[in-house]
């Protein structure tokens, strides 16, 4: 499951450095260009429900050997690209791909490890593999861009979903469906994914039509449209739900996706802002930038390894206040890049504190959002998280890209760039506040925690 999370994970990043030659290669206009990026955040995001749902349905295994299979026939057709559009068609695949097999492979982690240390140190491990994965996703995407071409970015993703097929099929147990039999609610996925869509769609068109103009209020009324019609026919289907809308009931739950939509949105801005400085601003090719970037991995790593230390004496709630402000410090601290600046001084010393405090986050949040869920809904549950970061992570970019490109304007001066990139990063940091409120204010003040010597959970109270 570690491998599998690093290849999606990878997947995500590793388009990143190779954009200012993907927009040359292909024509992408400016704003274009961020469809690279949205078409799969939006597609997994997006039907990470309906992907979750189908896991508890027909087995985890098989969901997961689907959707890697999915996945690396999106990336070696994506690789293949003659036009914007064919490559948008592709990584929308790889979404569609990586919306079956992510859910199935957290589902997995929840039924393997449903309490106590081993799911501590189980977490532990896979939120360090998924931030290497994002990580090296983007030194990765240097060295491919710069030496092999901007379409190794995707081809490389074909031979590990290979291997990450070949792993499963022998290293994972399949087992028996735990959810009810009724047909998933597909209909519900498609209001879902087209909401989310329209809503994105909305706000990154906003840097052409204004924010009171006819058609972004259309584009913006038809997304509200589409997600209140969701809602309701999550009420009222006959078919088995996506999300059992009384999941959200439960405070850890609730708390954990609205903490993970915030963090999402402003990791991924973080990735896109960061690697668009160091190549426009300070001049630095693909693999330099990509190397440049590789202190994240290891701060995170390092917020991973210090949160499984950390998770055997302190509440999930403490834990996600303190990674919170920790990485909202070090993105406050991005923000004040500058035009003449360098990355000793203006990027590694903040990417160090920033990643982390998201390595502190990782695996308390997925711990969180997973906690005391019945086993027939952790497909539906681990769906739900990972759609809360990949929709977080599309709306933030969409939001925060419009809002840089405003604040930028017209200039195409290094001075206008650094500025629209700090705005950015500032604006990341203020979500990042939201996201603590919400921990402090939503999340319980007890949290499954460290399990007595016997194996079963205790409650741990926050300390006062």
């Amino acid at each position: 499951m570690a491998v599998v999370q690093f290849m999606v994970s990878v997947d995500l990043s590793v388009v990143n450095l190779g954009l200012p030659r993907i927009a040359a290669g292909l024509g992408f206009s400016a704003v274009g260009l961020t469809w690279v990026i949205h078409a799969y955040s939006l597609t997994f995001g997006g039907l990470l429900l309906l992907g979750g749902k189908v896991a508890d349905r027909y087995g985890h295994k098989r969901v997961l050997l689907l959707g890697l299979a999915v996945f690396g026939l999106a990336s070696l057709a994506g690789g293949f690209a003659q036009e914007p559009g064919h490559l948008v068609a592709g990584r929308a695949l790889q979404g569609i791909g990586a919306a079956a097999l992510s859910p199935a492979a957290l589902a997995l982690l929840a039924v393997t490890f449903p309490s106590g240390k081993a799911r501590v140190r189980a977490y532990g491990i896979w939120s360090a593999v998924n931030a290497a994965g994002g990580a090296l996703g983007v030194l990765i995407g240097g060295v491919l861009t710069q030496y092999a071409g901007w379409r190794w970015v995707m081809f490389v993703s074909v031979p590990m979903a290979a291997i990450a097929l070949a792993l499963a099929w022998r290293g994972v147990t399949a087992a028996p469906s735990t959810a009810s039999g009724g047909r998933p609610d597909v209909l519900g996925a498609v209001l879902a994914t087209a909401g989310m869509s329209m809503l994105v769609f909305g706000v990154v068109r906003t840097d052409q039509y204004a924010w009171t103009s006819p058609v972004t209020l259309a584009t913006l009324v038809i997304a509200v449209a589409l997600l209140t019609a969701f809602v309701y026919v999550e009420r009222t289907t006959t078919r088995d739900p996506l999300i059992r809308l009384g999941l959200l009931t439960n405070r850890s739950v609730a708390g954990a996706n609205s903490y993970n939509l915030l963090l999402g949105a402003a990791m991924a801005s973080s990735f896109y802002f960061a690697s668009l400085y160091l190549q426009q601003v300070l001049d630095a090719s693909p693999t330099m930038a990509g190397i440049q970037l590789l202190p994240f991995a290891f701060g995170v790593i390092a917020g991973a390894a210090a949160a499984v230390k950390l998770g055997y004496r302190l509440p999930l709630r403490t834990m996600l206040i303190i990674g919170g402000l920790v990485t909202a410090a070090g993105f406050a601290w991005l923000g004040l890049i500058s035009a003449d600046g360098s990355f000793l001084t203006d990027v590694l010393g903040p990417s160090l504190v920033a990643s982390v405090g998201f390595g502190l986050c990782l695996g308390p949040v997925v711990s969180a959002a997973t906690a005391g869920v019945a086993p027939g809904e952790t497909g539906a549950a681990s769906g739900l998280l990972s759609s809360s970061r990949q929709i977080g992570a599309s709306l933030g970019l969409a939001a925060l890209g419009t809002a840089a490109h405003a604040r930028t304007g017209r200039s195409t001066t290094i001075e206008g760039l650094t500025e629209g990139y700090a705005f950015g990063m500032t604006l990341g940091a203020a979500l990042l506040v939201g996201a603590v409120l919400i921990a402090f204010a939503v999340l319980p003040r007890t949290s499954a925690a460290t399990p007595a010597e016997h194996g079963s959970p205790e409650l741990v109270p926050e300390p006062e």
